[in-house]
């Protein structure tokens, strides 16, 4: 039996077509964590079960899945994300046959502004773990990027080198269909990333920090993993990237320029 939970808020738009790939599931929750538009409605036309979450982070969400799901297998999807036939076929294979694992990554076909990106780091390095053992799997942590807790032969791990499956088949990850949807969830996740570094103690930012971070980051997505080779649409989310990275470290200053001005 697979349980399929599904993270949403505010997502009419998206959320159909995630439904409707993973209706041959036989249970689907939906974790709702705050939605004031259709979002519910759409669910219980498909049968979901909702669990309403406010607050809290991703790795809350998936705990409060994880509760409610009675499956022996359960796979976590995002709302703008959908399992095409030939994952759906992967994963019915594996739930119905011995494992050696009891914890699975899959592979993302990342939608960026109507094209499939290659590169730039979200094309063969992009795997998410979303596949898992009921009985294995412990719990969720972390607040921005969180890791899946589970068990492989008895001993705890978060997913180290041979103790993780890899599925072959994609999953479709429709990223953002709007520049005005990139700068929308960089404005909101900037937020957590930004208190998680100051909680941390980072730095003072200064001139030589803000140039060294958006740096890297143009090598990582421009020069390393080569974004340019996916055209205009590379580019224009290579060079974001540079901009969200820049956006999470001024607001970082700005935190660290208050923390002072209280003291």
């Amino acid at each position: 039996m697979l349980s399929v939970v599904i993270i949403a808020k505010n997502e009419e738009e998206n959320l159909p077509d995630c439904l409707k790939s993973v209706s041959w599931g036989n249970q689907i929750i939906l974790v709702d964590t705050g939605s004031i538009d259709k979002t519910k409605e759409i669910a219980n036309k498909f049968g979901a079960k909702i669990v309403n979450f406010k607050g809290g982070n991703y790795s809350d969400w998936r705990n409060v899945g994880l509760k409610y799901a009675k499956g022996d297998w359960i796979l976590y999807i995002d709302a703008d994300e959908r399992v095409t036939p030939m994952l759906r076929k992967e994963i019915t294979k594996i739930i119905s046959s011995k494992n050696t694992y009891s914890a699975y990554a899959i592979p993302r076909k990342n939608i960026v502004l109507g094209k499939e990106l290659k590169h730039g780091g979200f094309g063969e390095y992009d795997y998410v773990k979303r596949l898992f053992k009921k009985k294995d799997l412990v719990k969720w942590t972390g607040e921005l990027h969180e890791e899946p807790n589970y068990l492989y032969k008895g001993k705890l791990t978060i997913g180290k080198k041979g103790e993780l499956g890899h599925l072959k088949n994609k999953m479709i990850h429709v990223k953002a269909q709007t520049l005005g949807e990139m700068v929308e969830k960089t404005n909101t996740w900037s937020d957590v990333e930004a208190r998680l570094m100051l909680e941390a103690n980072h730095p003072p930012m200064n001139i030589s920090r803000f140039f060294s971070a958006m740096f890297r980051e143009f090598w990582f997505r421009i020069l390393k993993h080569k974004a340019y080779l996916d055209g205009t649409v590379g580019i224009i989310h290579g060079l974001y990237q540079v901009f969200s990275r820049f956006i999470s470290y001024a607001k970082l200053w700005e935190m660290q320029i208050k923390a002072i001005s209280e003291k």
